[in-house]
């Protein structure tokens, strides 16, 4: 019977911890809404902060692939993708977390449409951690950067890193 009593007081704490994790996430979500320019592909700026497409990937503003065997700058498509859907209207973000860099994490809307989806559906960014589907959709029509050969962005990242510096010879 103790053991008993033990385990319901364990699942009530329980239950209240994730209850108040779920309060907090809550209380630390930003949404934000509002006219936003875009940096890159995956990223723009709005009411004065960075922010990161969660879930997306989108080639490097200097990122070169091949179609057919003439480059094109994938990149820089990106952007004006991403350019052209925020010129559609307002924007609305929401986002409880950040990356490695400080932007913020975010699922956006515009106009009702979710921008996240729309950047993989269409081919300008690949799915990183979510999407999975519409990056499938997309390569099934050779959208964007499935009609060309392309390294993903973060293999193109990994690739095309600054060279570090060697440590000072004591």
């Amino acid at each position: 019977m103790r053991r008993d009593v033990r385990s319901l007081v364990m699942m009530i704490v329980f239950a209240a911890l994730t209850a108040l994790a779920a309060a907090l996430n809550w209380w630390t979500e930003k949404r934000v809404e509002g006219v936003a320019r875009a940096i890159d592909g995956d990223s723009l700026t709005l009411e004065g902060e960075d922010y990161r497409l969660k879930g997306v990937d989108a080639p490097e503003y200097g990122q070169i692939c091949d179609k057919d065997g003439k480059a094109w700058r994938c990149g820089e498509t990106a952007r004006i993708v991403l350019s052209r859907e925020l010129a559609r209207g307002p924007l609305q973000c929401r986002s409880g977390e950040r990356d490695k860099y400080g932007r913020r994490l975010a699922l956006c809307t515009i106009a009702g449409m979710d921008l996240n989806a729309y950047m993989v559906r269409s081919g300008a960014a690949v799915a990183y951690g979510a999407y999975e589907r519409e990056e499938a959709e997309a390569r099934d029509a050779k959208r964007g950067v499935w009609s060309s050969r392309f390294d993903r962005p973060q293999d193109w990242r990994a690739a095309h890193a600054p060279a570090r510096p060697a440590a000072p010879v004591p």
